[in-house]
C-alpha cells in the first residue's frame, strides 16, 4: 500500500473504527514504523506527538486494539483502522474518545445475514436449507413468506409477544431469502420507505 507519509512530516492521521458496530472509536497518527508495527503485531501502533515515539494503544491499560484491516484513501494520507477493541478505548474509560457507547446496531445484521445467503445463493451448499429453498423456485419461496406472515399475524392476535417475534424472525428471513432470488437487497425496502417518508410522496 502506497502511503504518503511526506504531507504532515512523516505522520498521517488513522481513523480507528469498531469492525463489528461500524463506530469510529478515536483518532491516532502513525508513522511509518507505526504502520509497520502494527501489521507485524496485529496490535494498533501509534506515534506519539508529545512524547515523541511509539505506543502501542493497550501495552499500559490492556485495552488493545486487534487489527482487522487498513485502507488508505483516495489522497494515500488517510488510513482507516478497522478494529476488535478489547475494553474502553479512551484513556478516560469511555468506549470511544467523544464519550459514545460503542454499541452494535442490530439492524446491521440485516444486511450481514442477506450477504451470507447470497454466499449460500452462489455456493449452493448440500445440505443447507436455505440452499433448498433456492432448489424449490419461487413459488416455494414466496409460499414460505406467506407462511410465516400468517404464522406472525396468528401469533400477534392470539399468542405471546415472544413467539411473535420468532415467527416474524422466520419471516423476515424468508423474505430476505426471496429477495435474493429476485436479485434485491433489504436495502432496497429501506430506499422505497425512505422515498415514501419525503414529503409530497404519493402511492404509485
Amino acid at each position: 500500500m502506497d502511503i504518503d507519509f511526506n504531507k504532515m512530516n512523516g505522520l498521517v492521521p488513522a481513523i480507528i473504527q469498531d469492525a463489528e458496530t461500524k463506530n469510529v472509536l478515536m483518532l491516532g497518527f502513525m508513522n511509518k514504523e507505526a504502520y509497520e508495527k502494527t501489521l507485524e503485531t496485529k496490535k494498533v501502533t501509534f506515534y506519539s506527538r508529545t512524547r515523541n515515539c511509539l505506543w502501542t494503544k493497550g501495552e499500559e491499560s490492556g485495552h488493545w486494539l486487534h487489527l482487522v484491516d487498513i485502507k488508505n484513501d483516495c489522497d494515500n494520507d488517510t488510513l482507516l483502522v478497522k478494529v476488535h477493541p478489547e475494553g474502553p478505548t479512551c484513556h478516560k474509560g469511555t468506549d470511544t474518545c467523544w464519550g459514545e457507547k460503542n454499541e452494535y446496531n442490530s439492524l446491521l445484521f440485516l444486511s450481514e445475514l442477506q450477504d451470507f445467503i447470497e454466499t449460500r445463493y452462489k455456493e449452493m451448499p448440500e445440505g443447507s436449507y436455505t440452499t433448498s429453498l433456492f432448489k424449490d423456485g419461487l413459488n416455494r419461496m414466496a409460499q414460505k413468506v406467506g407462511e410465516e406472515a400468517l404464522e406472525t399475524v396468528i401469533e400477534a392476535v392470539h399468542g405471546t409477544n415472544e413467539r411473535m417475534l420468532y415467527e416474524a424472525s422466520d419471516m423476515f428471513y424468508h423474505l430476505i431469502v426471496l429477495l435474493t432470488s429476485k436479485g434485491l437487497r433489504i436495502e432496497d425496502i429501506c430506499k422505497e420507505l425512505i422515498e415514501r417518508h419525503k414529503p409530497g410522496w404519493k402511492k404509485h
